[in-house]
């Protein structure tokens, strides 16, 4: 991890070490947090780093954290790889910055099956703001995290709102149709499509248009973007949670973003669906929701290193045994593990 001279964080590309095997080092986390709070980016990337790294200071990091979150406005971008959402990530870091905002970005790359690292080619692309101390830009290593996130990711918000980020933007690894962890985690989710790529069909299949709290067609000087536009609204109009009383119904928005065309719009319209997340109370249920699953991946968690404990063990060994003599069945074999933590 290095720093650019403006305070933009840059993580170097590279085999993602085991987890907790970093940090252990004496940390000053109240310092830590302060200086964050302080915009200090080094503080910044040092935080996100500890809790990428499951360091055994991350539970002083989420105790000093606490008090000072749930003031950032988090947007999700997802869709499929090619629909630009690198593009239009940049594009809205411009746009809020132009509006005053202080911005975040998590950009999640890809993980190597082989060597863990990846390419954090987001970084690359957005190279734009790197002179610019009101955005804070980390590239995150999916590291094999299925639905399109890094494990990290909610704690990174966390960090990333302590200090003091208006709108935190985050990009996903684009995955297709299972990259749908992003709307449990996002205020606003931005599905994006491109013409073209078969997207309005794409849209159409379970899942895609579930998520969408705004719809995007990226790209939308090219040729099919009206035809793209047509599929999305019929998919539209066969149904969905948006057709409930009092629901928030995903509009559609047109963007160019390599030339920055419809993206204030689309800020504008953000804009709006906070408005109704807040007079509606969706904004609070969303949250609780978000908070109640980070509570039960942390337990699992916490659950699987104790289990990783008995692997290889004479009790298991012996259960085992039980199991393959008929003497138990695996239920009980798993109570009776389970019983032992």
């Amino acid at each position: 991890m290095t720093e650019s001279p403006q305070g933009t964080a840059v993580q170097t590309p590279g085999p993602a070490a085991p987890r907790g095997r970093r940090g252990r080092r004496a940390v000053d986390v109240p310092d830590l947090v302060a200086r964050a709070r302080d915009g200090e980016a080094r503080a910044v990337a040092r935080l996100i780093s500890l809790v990428e790294d499951a360091s055994p200071a991350v539970r002083e990091v989420a105790a000093a954290l606490a008090p000072h979150t749930g003031r950032a406005q988090v947007v999700g971008l997802t869709g499929s790889p090619g629909v630009g959402k690198s593009t239009t990530t940049t594009a809205l870091v411009r746009a809020y910055r132009a509006r005053g905002l202080r911005v975040g970005v998590l950009a999640v790359d890809p993980s190597s099956p082989f060597s863990g690292g990846a390419l954090l080619g987001d970084r690359v692309r957005m190279q734009d703001h790197a002179g610019d101390a009101g955005v804070y830009i980390r590239s995150m290593a999916s590291r094999g995290h299925l639905g399109g996130l890094a494990w990290a990711t909610p704690q990174a918000l966390r960090v990333l709102d302590a200090a003091g980020c208006d709108v935190v933007l985050v990009e996903t690894v684009g995955v297709g149709q299972s990259e749908l962890e992003i709307a449990s985690l996002a205020d606003t989710t931005l599905v994006l499509l491109a013409p073209g790529m078969g997207d309005g069909i794409q849209a159409a299949k379970a899942g895609i248009l579930e998520v969408a709290d705004v719809l995007v067609v990226n790209k939308a000087d090219r040729d099919g973007a009206d035809q793209t536009v047509r599929d999305l609204r019929y998919t539209l109009s066969l149904g969905g949670r948006h057709e409930l009383a009092g629901a928030w119904r995903p509009p559609i928005r047109r963007t160019v973003a390599a030339s920055d065309t419809g993206i204030d719009a689309l800020v504008d319209t953000i804009a709006e669906h906070r408005d109704w997340l807040a007079s509606s109370g969706e904004g609070h249920r969303r949250r609780a929701v978000r908070a109640a699953r980070e509570i039960e991946a942390i337990a699992l968690a916490g659950l699987r290193e104790r289990m990783g404990d008995v692997r290889g063990s004479a009790a298991l060994g012996t259960l085992a045994e039980q199991v393959v003599a008929g003497e138990t069945d695996p239920f009980r074999a798993a109570d009776a593990l389970l019983a032992q933590l």
